[in-house]
């Protein structure tokens, strides 16, 4: 059986959230092994000249504990 543990990170992008999502998760992976899955949840963006200027998320990730 595997103990599973779960973080909440906050991510954001000047790309898109899919971008937000890959760079939360490669954060992530520099101190944290055996990530199993991410959650998105809590879409938000920052708007300026009527264009948005930032993606953020908020988001969940599990990983499997040693």
């Amino acid at each position: 059986m595997a103990l599973l543990k779960v973080i909440e990170l906050l991510a954001e992008s000047t790309e898109s959230w899919e971008d937000a999502t890959q760079k939360a998760v490669a954060e992530a992976s520099q101190s944290v092994r055996k990530i199993r899955s991410v959650y998105v949840k809590n879409l938000t963006a920052e708007v300026e000249d009527g264009k948005i200027k930032k993606w953020r998320l908020n988001c969940k990730m599990t990983f499997e504990k040693e």
